[in-house]
Parts: C-alpha cells; structure tokens; sequence
C-alpha cells in the first residue's frame, strides 16, 4: 500500500465535505498538473492519504482512502485529466501543521516541504509514520 497527500483550499472543499460524501466517497477532480495526476495514475484502491487544507490554515486534518482508481475527470471534456476518488476514513487526533512538518528534522525530505504547491503528492512509509506520531496517533 502507498500513502499520499492531498491538498485542497477548505473553503472550496474541506475535511466536513469529504467526511458527508460518506463511504462513496468523491472525485478528487480539478486538478490541472501533470505531475499530481500522474501520481494519481499510480494510486490503487485502498491506498492512504492525509487531507491537508492549504491557504490559511496549512494543516494535516484527516486521513483518506482511495475507492476507485483513475477515470476521467468528470469536470472537463479534456482527456489528459483524470482523477481517482477518495473516501474519509477519520480526522487524526491532533492536527498536524505544516511549521510542525518543517521544525521535525526527520521530515525535511517530505515533498510538502520541498514543494508545497503539488496539490497530490506521494508520502514515505517513515513519513507517514512519523505525521502520525506527530498527530498523537498510531497506524
């Protein structure tokens, strides 16, 4: 199983709006970089993500599940953009902070510290290991 990030600005589509689109989950649709839907291209069902909202609050909130493999994204008619769909699997314990991420040391290779505007982004093992330590959880 891989583990992942997503992004998203919570004003447009935050962790309540995940979380009420309930086990069916949604469409991790708009998104218009090659790099972040080849990521997509890699993902398969069951595998992990952390919700991360952007802009202002710039924090880990929740934990996904991806629940159906790439298709073609239903908000426009270009076929180079896909999408996968993700499920709400919980909020984590305690949010965990992008200052957080970037004052652990052992996370100073993390994409989202490297580049934090790739809206999907893979995660390490270690690195998931270590966001949920930091967020008061186990896996």
């Amino acid at each position: 199983m891989a583990h992942w990030l997503f992004k998203t600005e919570p004003n447009t589509w935050g962790w309540d709006d995940q979380v009420a689109k309930g086990d069916t989950g949604e469409e991790w649709d708009g998104v218009r970089n090659y790099q972040a839907r080849n990521f997509m291209r890699e993902m398969k069902l069951g595998d992990l993500g952390f919700f991360y909202h952007s802009v202002n609050e710039k924090r880990i909130v929740g934990i996904t599940e991806v629940c159906a493999e790439i298709h073609p994204d239903s908000t426009t008619d270009d076929p180079r953009w896909e999408c996968v769909d993700i499920r709400a699997v919980r909020a984590v314990k305690n949010p965990v902070t992008l200052d957080m991420i970037k004052e652990d040391p052992r996370l100073a290779e993390m994409v989202l510290v490297k580049n934090s505007r790739l809206s999907v982004q893979p995660v390490t093992p270690d690195e998931w290991n270590i966001v949920l330590e930091l967020a008061g959880e186990k896996e």
